[in-house]
C-alpha cells in the first residue's frame, strides 16, 4: 500500500510545504494531508504520477515499508537556534536516508562496530575528551585524520549536502549505532571541528535531550576543543609569546581553525584577554573568520570509499544504489557529497580490509 511517512519524508527532503506540494501537482492540499495521514492509502495512480514528477522521486519509494523512525527528542542539532523548521525536517529525513543507505550497505560489508563510552554521567566535558583518547589509544598527539578514526570506531558518517549555514552537523544513535551528519560546505578546519563536536554529543549526551539545551551545545564545544588539542601538549607546543605567525603554525598542526586555536591558547590562559582580543581583530582584518587562507585538505570518508571502489569491481554504481534504494540519484549523492571522490582501482581495493558479507 501507498505509505503517507514515505510522502512526508520525499516533501521535507524538497523543502516543501503540503500546500505548497498540492498546488505544484494541481491536486488539493486536504489530498496532501490524507495520503500523509494514511486516512487514504490507495490513492489513483495519476495523482501518485503527479507527486513523484513533483518531487522527482521513484514511484515505487512511496510503497516500499515506512522508514524508520529518528525519535527528534534525541538529534542533537549543532547551531540549532538558527535552523528554521523547514530546515530542521530537511535534515532529519535526509537521516532517515542515511539509516537506509547504511542497512543497505552492512548487508554487503562488515563494518566496524561501534567502540564508544557513555560518558553521560561524567561532569566534565575535558575529562570525558582525555576519557575517549585513553580508550582510543591517542596519547596526546595531533589527530591526522578525525573522520577516519571515527569510522574505524564504528560512527556511521554521512554528508548533510545542505548549501545553508543555518546547518552545520547533527547526530544521533539508532539501533545502538552512532551516527554523524557534516555539511562539508565549509571549510576543512570547520568539518573536522564539528565532527568532535557531534561525537561530544554522541558520548556525553546519549540519553539526553541536547537539541534545546545551550548548555550542551558548550559543553559539546569545549569536548571538541579538549578532544582535538589537548591541553598538556598545546602547553608544551605553544611557545610563551604568541603572535600570528606562531597562530598559524599551531593551527596547522592540530587542523582546527585559526580562531579555534586563539580561543583553545586563550581558555588554557598561555595569553590575556589583551592578546585574545588583538588576535581576533588581526584575524578578522585578514579574513579568517570567514575562510582560512592557509589551510588543510578537506579529509575524506575512508570507508566509504573503499565501500565504492569494491562496488565498482562489481559493476555496481551509484546508480544501481539508488535504484535499489528507490530513491533519485541526487539525494544518495548528497550523502556523499565531499566525504568521498573514488579512485576505482584494482591497487586500492587491495589495500582495504573490509569484508563482503557472505
Amino acid at each position: 500500500m501507498f505509505n503517507g511517512d514515505r510522502l512526508s519524508l520525499a516533501r521535507s527532503r524538497r523543502k516543501l510545504t503540503a500546500k505548497a506540494l498540492a498546488e505544484t501537482c494541481g491536486i488539493t492540499a486536504d489530498t496532501i494531508s490524507r495520503l500523509e495521514s494514511g486516512k487514504t492509502n490507495t490513492p489513483d495512480e495519476a495523482t501518485i504520477k503527479k507527486i513523484s514528477d513533483a518531487l522527482k522521486y521513484p514511484t515505487d519509494f512511496f510503497y516500499r515499508s515506512a522508514p524508520e523512525k529518528i525519535d527528534t527528542a534525541a538529534v542533537s542539532f549543532r547551531s540549532f537556534s538558527k535552523m528554521s523548521a523547514r530546515e530542521r525536517d530537511a535534515a532529519i529525513a535526509a537521516g532517515c536516508l542515511g539509516i537506509e543507505l547504511g542497512a543497505w550497505l552492512e548487508e554487503r560489508f562488515q563494518l566496524p562496530r561501534p567502540n564508544l563510552l557513555d560518558l553521560s554521567r561524567e561532569t566534565g566535558p575535558e575529562f570525558a575528551a582525555a576519557q575517549i583518547r585513553q580508550h582510543w589509544d591517542l596519547g596526546q598527539k595531533p589527530i591526522g585524520n578525525l573522520l577516519g578514526l571515527l569510522e574505524a570506531n564504528g560512527i556511521r558518517i554521512f554528508s548533510l549536502a545542505e548549501n545553508t549555514a543555518s546547518v552545520n552537523a547533527f547526530s544521533f544513535w539508532k539501533d545502538g549505532k552512532p551516527y554523524i551528519f557534516l555539511n562539508n560546505f565549509k571549510t576543512a578546519e570547520s568539518s573536522i571541528f564539528d565532527s568532535a563536536h557531534e561525537l561530544g554529543h554522541l558520548v556525553l549526551h546519549k540519553h539526553g535531550d541536547p537539541k534545546e539545551n545551550r548548555e550542551a551545545e558548550r559543553e559539546a564545544d569545549r569536548f571538541a576543543a579538549s578532544f582535538l588539542m589537548p591541553r598538556e601538549d598545546v602547553r608544551a607546543r605553544v611557545p610563551h609569546r604568541v603572535d600570528l605567525r606562531v597562530l598559524i603554525k599551531a593551527k596547522l598542526r592540530w587542523r582546527v581553525s585559526a580562531m579555534a586555536m586563539a580561543h583553545r591558547i586563550h581558555e588554557i590562559n598561555l595569553i590575556s584577554d589583551w592578546q585574545y582580543k588583538s588576535l581576533c581583530i588581526e584575524l578578522s582584518k585578514r579574513g579568517y573568520r570567514k575562510a582560512e587562507y592557509i589551510g588543510i585538505e578537506r579529509e575524506e570518508s575512508t570507508v566509504l570509499k573503499k565501500i565504492l571502489s569494491a562496488l565498482w569491481l562489481e559493476r555496481i554504481t551509484k546508480n544501481y544504489i539508488a535504484d535499489d534504494l528507490d530513491i533519485p540519484l541526487d539525494e544518495l549523492e548528497s550523502l556523499f557529497t565531499g566525504l568521498v571522490s573514488v579512485n576505482k582501482t584494482k591497487q586500492e581495493l587491495s589495500r582495504t580490509n573490509l569484508k563482503v558479507v557472505q
